[in-house]
């Protein structure tokens, strides 16, 4: 078990994919509130009733793009609920991921195209680095989730994000699709939603 400790302590292995950089292409990502806590609002009658804390957030999620010029960030689609949220980053080509993203769209099945580092349908090579973690999607995230605690407690507001991350690599049209009907509809399908707790 000694392969699963960091300086002595033990650690949860990371969920990233081994063939991806992160420093370029279009992901979906959830971030959800320490124990799943409704930090952000309420949902009635099919609307979400606002926090304070919400939309600070949905400022710091709006302004990312322009905080994050150099990386070439869009966050085309998201969605606030009450104790998580859903946000579909695209970070396009820039001076600090050299490769054409686009062609992880072009390989059909791109886990199969991996050693060690990617190789892409093009034969370019991805190295996967996870340290430090800058102009990459981890940063993107840091930034929004540090920005929302701070506020939160210059304005005494009882709040914590859940440590990790969710993050799916979006891979096609169809996928993207899909993913920006659900945040769509997130807030009317909250009843089913796997993040309900009832508390």
């Amino acid at each position: 078990m000694s392969e699963n400790r960091f300086q002595n302590k033990y650690r949860i292995p990371s969920s990233r994919a081994e063939w991806h950089s992160y420093e370029g292409g279009v992901f979906f990502v959830t971030v959800c509130t320490q124990y799943r806590q409704n930090y952000f609002g309420e949902i009635e009658c099919g609307e979400m009733r606002l926090s304070e804390l919400r939309k600070y957030l949905a400022e710091q999620i709006v302004i990312t793009p322009q905080m994050r010029s150099d990386m070439n960030v869009e966050i085309p689609s998201f969605v606030i609920m009450p104790n998580h949220v859903h946000l579909i980053v695209v970070i396009n080509v820039n001076e600090y991921n050299a490769l054409d993203y686009n062609a992880v769209f072009q390989c059909r099945d791109a886990m199969h195209c991996v050693s060690t580092t990617t190789t892409m349908c093009n034969g370019d090579k991805i190295r996967n680095r996870f340290s430090p973690q800058s102009k990459n999607l981890a940063s993107v995230v840091r930034g929004i989730k540090i920005a929302t605690t701070v506020f939160a407690r210059k304005n005494n507001i009882p709040f914590a994000w859940q440590t990790r991350y969710y993050d799916r690599i979006i891979r096609n049209t169809a996928e993207m699709n899909r993913i920006a009907w659900y945040i769509e509809n997130n807030v009317a399908h909250w009843e089913e939603d796997e993040n309900h707790l009832d508390v």
